[in-house]
């Protein structure tokens, strides 16, 4: 039997800078794991998956994919679509939970109100679900320290209020739960936002449709 512990995948969408309306929030996922729950065969059928789609250890980045930015430049977006509703399947039959932290950048008057706001939410939300959190023998946060201020805000939150915690470095490579991660940030963000680009209502038809196929079944993985 694995042991009681709980993995916490992070990611983040947004930065620590100045209010600017194309990227007016700044968001923190956190994926839940808990280690006992059995997810190997999920994780195969999925990989087998990708594999007959074309893409074979691929490693999927959800924003990019809906922009038909990076590597999916010249994807058709049929093509784009079911690589995205492979993944997003996926995690929907995961047994795992979730929760996003936001930070509202035209609230801050700088970085540091910024890195306060978004502490505070971090710190509410594990004492609201401490009880929860201290069950396991072991936290384990998995990050790719891909922002130096997240770093910092997660290592002294997680460790001023946990002494069974531990920090991994990651690739999304080597990790589909990071993956997850990425693309509930993603959704979050797009729930957001007041109205959809072309490029977003292209690849959802529109944010009624999207909230309806797509966020009511991640909501149900809130923790």
């Amino acid at each position: 039997m694995s042991e009681n512990y709980l993995s916490i995948f992070i990611d983040e969408s947004g930065d620590f800078g100045s209010f600017e309306a194309h990227s007016p929030f700044y968001l923190v996922s956190m994926v839940f794991h808990e280690q006992r729950i059995d997810i190997s065969g999920d994780i195969s059928s999925f990989e087998n998956h990708l594999s007959n789609l074309g893409y074979p250890h691929h490693t999927i980045h959800t924003a990019p994919l809906i922009r038909r930015e990076s590597v999916y430049h010249d994807e058709l977006v049929e093509d784009r679509k079911r690589l995205f509703n492979s993944l997003f399947h996926f995690a929907r039959k995961l047994d795992i939970r979730y929760t996003c932290a936001c930070v509202d950048k035209s609230t801050c008057t700088d970085v540091i109100d910024q890195t306060g706001k978004l502490t505070k939410e971090l710190a509410s939300f594990f004492r609201k679900n401490d009880t929860y959190l201290n069950s396991f023998e072991k936290i384990i946060v998995y990050y790719d320290n891909g922002q130096i201020e997240l770093t910092r805000i997660l290592t002294s939150v997680f460790n001023t209020l946990y002494t069974h915690v531990e920090f991994r470095k990651v690739r999304p490579v080597d990790y589909r739960l990071f993956q997850v991660a990425d693309l509930f940030c993603t959704l979050d963000l797009l729930d957001r936002k007041y109205e959809f680009t072309r490029s977003e209502n292209e690849f959802f038809d529109n944010k009624r449709t999207f909230k309806k196929n797509y966020m009511k079944a991640i909501y149900k993985k809130q923790l």
